[in-house]
């Protein structure tokens, strides 16, 4: 009785640790929620005007993806020490972390910008497969997703700021804000979408250009936004004052977020690249194919909020305690977050498996596309708890800076595993997209094992602030 008892209270928690969880991953995930249904609505909306327009969109967002990635990656090497700043109530680290990721990531918008501008053809043309579709869908898919992208640009500066921002305000513990901010830029980005795509209310019907300046509009509302209550919290959060004044980052932080967060950036970027890559080899079974995933992959962005505001818990939480010096704390509430997040993404992929058939049918598309992207969606709810593994491993090893070795299970295992896989798969066999789908997604069972292995081992158990 009394080994149950205990091993219970190892893995489970009493009612007000899943109160203060909730506390921060509700908005977390409220916030992720409300991005990805817009998302998903804008999707169906851009779906009602084709399959070549949905695929053509698509491709381009496989490329933002890759930058989007990297801009987490960038705010997130300082976001290691400033979450452990938070806990020390440092404010002057917390504010130099920010001033990092602001130079850092406005370096990425203009190396990204730089790259889409004069290889945008170049780079869409690797997820067109001409042996299956005809050259004028070929050339009418690349015309539209190569402007789409450009348009796109005038994005990439803006969505980096918001982010250094917000991410700075969840490491402190501030969730809401960033929710209210994320609320806001989605709600506009669909009331334009609708206006623009179709021509409503008097403005022209711009189609998929419409859907890309709608977005463009939310980005910079969003960064307003976040700017205005980050100037209203001065007082309630001193390192947001004088952050450009006298502007100055200490070498010593350069070093140590350089050392500690490069392997977290280059990791991002890799593992971002090895999934666009996944994507292209996916491509290869022609433009029906890309539109499924299309489909599969936004529906799944939506259900995977569980996993995201999980794993966010778990950088905040855990990095806190670890920043306090509270080591066996942070190893306790390591355990019970991971336990929490496997029952709530089972539960999660149990919907998903009952309800795939039914997200495909928004979409003006043809019902094999239909009938493939609701088998992609099966997959993905058999496979949300080990995602939530995966995920949950991931946060605990970063927030103890454990990040060559979180570089070498996410990225290095995405590019030599999970996109080896798919290319030789893609190439060597005649396995349509849901099978190819399925083995590669099958290999991140390996990652979850190796993950579980390394935490239950304890290597991140590390206050990489004591002695600032």
């Amino acid at each position: 009785m009394e080994h149950t008892q205990s091993l219970r209270s190892r893995l489970f928690a009493d009612r007000p640790f899943y109160a203060m969880v909730l506390a921060i991953a509700v908005p977390i995930m409220l916030q992720s929620a409300v991005t990805n249904f817009v998302n998903l609505l804008d999707n169906i909306m851009i779906g009602r005007l084709g399959t070549l327009e949905m695929s053509g969109v698509s491709i381009a967002n496989q490329l933002l993806f890759i930058y989007n990635i990297s801009i987490f990656g960038c705010v997130n090497a300082a976001g290691i020490f400033s979450a452990q700043y938070c806990g020390k109530k440092d404010h002057d680290g917390v504010r130099n972390c920010l001033r990092l990721k602001t130079v850092v990531g406005m370096a990425a918008a203009l190396i990204a910008s730089v790259i889409f501008l004069t290889k945008h053809d170049a780079l869409i043309s690797l997820y067109l497969n001409e042996d299956l579709n005809s050259a004028a869908d070929i050339a009418y898919t690349l015309k539209g997703s190569s402007e789409y992208l450009l348009i796109m640009l005038a994005g990439l500066a803006p969505f980096a700021l918001s982010q250094c921002v917000s991410s700075t305000m969840r490491e402190d513990g501030e969730t809401l804000s960033p929710m209210k901010a994320s609320f806001l830029a989605v709600g506009i980005n669909f009331i334009f979408n609708y206006i623009l795509i179709f021509g409503k209310f008097g403005f022209p019907r711009l189609g998929i250009h419409g859907a890309a300046i709608a977005t463009v509009l939310s980005r910079f509302a969003e960064l307003a936004y976040l700017c205005f209550i980050a100037n209203a919290m001065k007082a309630e959060k001193p390192y947001f004052q004088s952050v450009f004044k006298g502007f100055r980052i200490p070498a010593s932080l350069i070093g140590k977020v350089a050392k500690k967060g490069t392997p977290l950036i280059i990791n991002e970027i890799l593992w971002s690249l090895g999934i666009a890559g996944i994507n292209q080899a996916y491509s290869t079974r022609g433009l029906d194919a890309v539109a499924a995933c299309n489909i599969y992959s936004t529906v799944n962005n939506l259900f995977m909020i569980v996993c995201i505001g999980m794993g966010s818990s778990i950088g905040i939480l855990v990095g806190q305690q670890l920043g306090a010096g509270k080591s066996e704390t942070a190893v306790q509430y390591d355990r019970w977050l991971i336990v929490f997040a496997i029952i709530l993404s089972t539960l999660t992929g149990i919907l998903m498996i009952f309800s795939a058939p039914l997200f495909p049918l928004l979409y003006n598309t043809d019902d094999s596309v239909r009938s493939t992207a609701a088998s992609l969606l099966r997959i993905a709810g058999l496979m949300m708890p080990v995602s939530a593994i995966c995920n949950a491993c991931y946060f605990t090893l970063r927030c103890g800076g454990k990040t060559v070795i979180t570089f070498l299970s996410d990225s290095v295992f995405t590019c030599l595993v999970s996109w080896s896989l798919a290319a030789l798969l893609a190439s060597r066999t005649s396995l349509d997209v849901v099978w190819l789908v399925l083995l590669v997604s099958s290999a991140d069972l390996i990652k979850a094992v190796f993950g579980l292995f390394l935490v239950g081992k304890g290597v991140w158990i590390n206050n990489l602030v004591a002695h600032d």
